[in-house]
């Protein structure tokens, strides 16, 4: 059989896409990286339907194909050395603003933190916009003693006390600081997120908004390189396997 090899080990028979985010697929590796290439070449995400349209497959196998692809797009774990912007979104369905409390209502929709820093964005689905989870965030990627830019939000006043902390109070109307500080890059990167959401998927399940998040973050920061470089760089990475049992799990961390 073509493709077909035997350990010598072993003596088990595998083939090259063993380990790989390909095993056990039916389907030739010329339509996956079809499916890939169209996948990160669209500035805002291509839908299962459209997807399965174009590589001539079913919905349910491209909705698998897709979630496969988001699943080894890799974060990076870089530090924020720079001046960074700091603010949070909501994604989900409508609700009331809370009084005083800027709309960050978490019954029907889910909050995303952002950091922003030399065109660079990373963004992490939170419990909530408690100055706990947000200062952790922020002490793990950003390095002490940076400056960093948020909105008046309360959940940022303890910023100040390892970082040079710039305060931007959008409620007042204020949306550059008395020193040119600003959070209008992190604000433009939501606004891109929350089109592709819209525009691409419709709606958006807490359970699989991170891996979308990781798709939009991914695409923002290899912006300024070719289709082609991008291809190659998500296919030089390694690759695992995602089960389909395992993408219907519901994760600890969704409540709902």
């Amino acid at each position: 059989f073509k493709g077909l090899y035997k350990c010598k080990d072993c003596r088990e028979r595998f083939t090259v896409r063993i380990g790989t985010m390909f095993e056990d697929s039916n389907l030739p590796l010329k339509k996956w990286f079809y499916a890939i290439f169209l996948f990160l070449a669209h500035k805002r995400g291509i839908s299962s339907c459209q997807l399965a349209r174009d590589i001539h497959v079913t919905q349910k196998t491209a909705w698998f194909m897709l979630h496969r692809i988001r699943h080894n797009i890799k974060k990076d774990d870089t530090t924020f050395e720079a001046d960074t912007q700091v603010d949070e979104t909501y994604v989900g369905g409508k609700t009331k603003r809370n009084k005083g409390g800027q709309g960050r209502s978490t019954k029907q929709k889910t909050p995303v933190m952002g950091l922003l820093s030399k065109g660079k964005v990373y963004t992490q689905v939170i419990a909530d916009a408690s100055a706990k989870v947000l200062l952790n965030v922020i002490d793990r990627l950003v390095k002490k003693g940076t400056t960093v830019i948020s909105d008046g939000w309360s959940g940022y006043n303890s910023v100040k006390e390892n970082y040079i902390h710039e305060v931007v109070q959008h409620s007042l109307g204020i949306y550059v600081n008395k020193k040119g500080y600003h959070t209008n890059g992190i604000e433009g990167y939501w606004s891109h997120f929350k089109r592709m959401i819209i525009g691409i998927y419709y709606l958006v399940s807490p359970k699989h908004l991170p891996k979308y998040c990781k798709e939009s973050e991914f695409r923002y920061n290899t912006r300024n390189i070719s289709d082609g470089e991008r291809f190659n760089q998500f296919l030089q990475q390694p690759t695992e396997r995602l089960y389909y049992g395992e993408l219907l799990m519901k994760p600890e961390w969704c409540s709902e």
